[in-house]
């Protein structure tokens, strides 16, 4: 990319953006401040705001979101007349489950084999380093072609709707001609990506109860019901013999037309045990992108250390449904709850409760704006044509900006290729790819503002 001077500029600005990405990993910003301080997360917006401020965006706020977080904004005015950019990212992260479990600590970010090591690297920290990069570029060469916005959330993570909400309070805020979403991903290394569908999201929290409370094992077991089998039984209902989620009445065999996800690349990617196989049918890409998935994230029972001979009274379980596009993440939330309670066994009471939830997200790929991204990518990964793919994950904001702005052209694109492993322990940024997307954000302004 040497030959050009956006992506000259790009790369020398690269040891710098490894000293902010390292600041910004320090903070360990997750959005549940029932385990992390709230201060951390503060601490990460005021960091975004200061370098939008330095950058000579106006209008730099924090801004406080229904959810009790802080969602980033900032505006750059273009020249008169331009179109309007707005791009966006999120500070907030997943926790970093087993610490120990990481090779080096996971809010210290760390170089290892050429990637950089750390909670939010690639998701979504490093989202925002990639604008910032971008910007700067442009401002080297000739300037900034657009007016720009700039959002960063607080809470993507959590699922719990703060910036929706707000965006939906103030509806002239993030109104834009094209909005770039920073926070997806390549669909592997050196393979410039554009994701044009989301699975959306429903959370819901399931509690059986069978007694006024726990008994001898050994004096009632065998006629008492017991509540954690019973929850054990409606989970199981929820998966077909191949492990195909079966939600009654919520389709699950749609097929995804476009970029395929090789059965065997699948395997490597996911780190699947040898011997062990992958569940659901049809292809792989079918099953990530455009079918249902049932998950069961988390179980309240009795730990096995301490564990007493007893029948279970209550038992609760979360559920998390990943909904595929073209169907409404409520009604496929209603289905949930009442597939749980016709397979409650034994006449348990069983209650649902549903804690979060996202719509799924289709993009229109025929629109100008994939066209700039497209000829940005090709001389950003020169020799690569630029991919559509989808994406199991959820970024609920997306379905609220599109039915706030029905004319503005939606982009994502990010870091989140398969080696980053987000979510996960160890997770990374590989650095070319930082600095090929920089380059690729920075000339993709470049054409769509002339277009």
């Amino acid at each position: 990319m040497s030959s050009n001077p956006v992506a000259e500029t790009v790369a020398s600005l690269m040891p710098k953006a490894m000293v902010e990405l390292t600041e910004l990993v320090a903070f360990r910003s997750v959005a549940d401040f029932d385990q992390f301080p709230r201060s951390e997360s503060e601490g990460a917006a005021r960091w975004v705001a200061d370098a939008l401020a330095a950058e000579g965006f106006q209008d730099v706020a924090l801004l406080d979101t229904p959810d009790g977080t802080q969602s980033v904004y900032g505006y750059l005015p273009g020249p008169a007349g331009a179109k309007t950019v707005l791009l966006y990212a999120h500070y907030d992260v997943q926790p970093p489950l087993d610490e120990a479990a990481w090779t080096t600590p996971p809010f210290e970010l760390t170089e290892r084999e050429g990637r950089w090591y750390g909670r939010g690297t690639a998701d979504c920290k490093g989202g925002v380093i990639m604008h910032l990069l971008a910007l700067r570029a442009l401002k080297a060469n000739g300037g900034v072609p657009v007016h720009v916005k700039v959002i960063v959330e607080g809470s993507e993570e959590q699922g719990t709707g703060g910036l929706e909400r707000y965006a939906e309070e103030h509806p002239g805020l993030l109104e834009a001609d094209t909005i770039v979403i920073g926070d997806a991903g390549n669909f592997r290394v050196g393979l410039p990506t554009v994701t044009s569908t989301l699975r959306g999201m429903t959370l819901v929290r399931v509690s059986v109860d069978t007694l006024a409370g726990n008994l001898h094992s050994g004096q009632f077991g065998g006629a008492a019901p017991d509540a954690l089998a019973a929850l054990i039984r409606v989970l199981d209902s929820l998966r077909a013999e191949d492990g195909s989620t079966t939600v009654e009445g919520l389709a699950a065999d749609t097929a995804w037309e476009g970029l395929q996800y090789d059965e065997e690349q699948f395997r490597q990617d996911a780190k699947v045990l040898d011997g062990v196989e992958l569940i659901g049918s049809g292809a792989v890409a079918d099953r990530i992108w455009s079918r249902p998935a049932v998950t069961v994230i988390g179980i309240d029972c009795p730990p096995v250390v301490g564990a007493t001979p007893s029948v279970q009274a209550s038992a609760r379980a979360l559920i998390s449904l990943r909904v595929p596009p073209g169907v409404d993440a409520a009604a496929a939330t209603k289905l949930l709850q009442a597939h749980l309670e016709a397979h409650t066994p034994w006449g348990a009471r069983v209650s649902t409760e549903q804690i979060g939830e996202g719509q799924p997200f289709r993009a229109d790929t025929t629109s100008p704006a994939y066209q700039a991204m497209a000829a940005a990518m090709a001389v950003a990964y020169p020799g690569q044509e630029m991919q559509y793919a989808g994406q199991g994950g959820s970024i609920p904001l997306c379905n609220t900006l599109a039915a706030l702005y029905p004319r503005a052209e939606i982009l994502l694109i990010g870091l989140s290729e398969p080696e980053a492993q987000i979510h996960a322990v160890n997770e990374s940024v590989s650095p070319e790819e930082l600095e090929r997307l920089s380059v690729a954000e920075a000339l993709f302004l470049r054409t769509y503002a002339a277009s």
